[in-house]
């Protein structure tokens, strides 16, 4: 069985090792080419390249796998089936006719729940309960294929967009094994999708991270959770960004002007900011080119925060 993996970021690579670990025939894996990064704009490798390179697998880069040259290269590898996880472009028809087995794709959200871009974000902005991972076969409309396998795994109040990504490729990886068994035996009946039940999200910008103090703190908190670590949630003082990293829930704040920086009574140096319900209580806050601290330990050092009004 001739096998091509498309993936780039470092949330699909459990997924590539899973099925070289497990003896799988990766004839070729494709990934983003490499782009300029940092101050230095020197060139870096996306997360999927490194690891199929450690695993002695050639890699393709195409800019663009709709081109008449790349298609043909695909076809020439003759593949029965296509792994796709976060590959990052869009797959014309051509491709999706290529192997006679179709091509799979591990999405990390239970489906219909969430199709798109964002679909971990979005979960925690959503206030879910529990979100997963969908394997599902990959038609021309985005994630609206019929799903082989699905894996749920609860959502803590602690997890954040990185935190719960990282556990949701260790399912995906395990899931991914088992649909394309369970497929390639033909073991598994596809099950079409509720489209009644679907929504979808899009890219994250990083105006997104923006914090709006007139919202409910309930709100600004799941976005601080989303947001991290990109684009980050954030606000301004004395004309710099001010990024939150970690923060909780708390009651109070009513006649107090939204935005206003308050001293917690809990303990000392704990740092609250009033919203349009409730107060966000900082934990962890990093001033625009300094490195992450505790709240406490930031409005020590800044004696005039306590008192601010952050803008919204």
């Amino acid at each position: 069985m001739r096998i091509v993996f498309m993936g780039s970021p470092q949330f699909a690579v459990p997924s590539l090792e899973q099925l070289v670990i497990n003896g799988y025939n990766i004839i070729a894996v494709y990934s983003q080419p490499d782009r300029p990064s940092g101050r230095g704009r020197g060139m870096t490798v996306s997360a999927v390249k490194a690891a199929a390179l450690k695993w002695g697998l050639p890699v393709i880069q195409p800019e663009s796998v709709r081109s008449a040259e790349a298609l043909a290269q695909l076809a020439d590898f003759k593949p029965d089936v296509i792994i796709i996880c976060a590959f990052g472009q869009i797959l014309p028809r051509a491709l999706l006719d290529i192997p006679p087995r179709q091509c799979l794709n591990v999405h990390f959200s239970l489906l219909p729940r969430h199709r798109g871009a964002s679909p971990v974000a979005a979960a925690i902005l959503g206030g879910d309960v529990f979100t997963g991972v969908s394997v599902q076969l990959v038609r021309y409309k985005l994630d609206t294929g019929p799903v082989l396998a699905a894996a749920s795994i609860p959502v803590f109040p602690t997890d954040n967009t990185g935190s719960l990504t990282e556990k949701l490729s260790i399912v995906g990886a395990h899931l991914l094994q088992e649909a394309l068994t369970g497929w390639l035996r033909d073991e598994i009946t596809p099950q079409p999708q509720d489209d009644s039940q679907s929504d979808y999200v899009g890219q994250v910008k990083k105006s997104d991270g923006e914090i709006n103090w007139q919202l409910p703190a309930e709100d600004i908190w799941r976005r601080v959770r989303a947001y991290y670590p990109w684009p980050g949630c954030y606000t301004h003082w004395k004309g710099r960004q001010l990024k939150i990293s970690e923060a909780a829930v708390m009651p109070g704040g009513s006649g107090r002007e939204c935005g206003a920086v308050i001293a917690l009574p809990e303990n000392e140096g704990a740092v609250g900011i009033v919203t349009g319900e409730g107060i966000l209580k900082v934990l962890n806050i990093q001033y625009a080119g300094k490195k992450t601290m505790t709240a406490a330990a930031f409005s020590r050092g800044q004696r005039d925060f306590i008192g601010a009004r952050l803008p919204s």
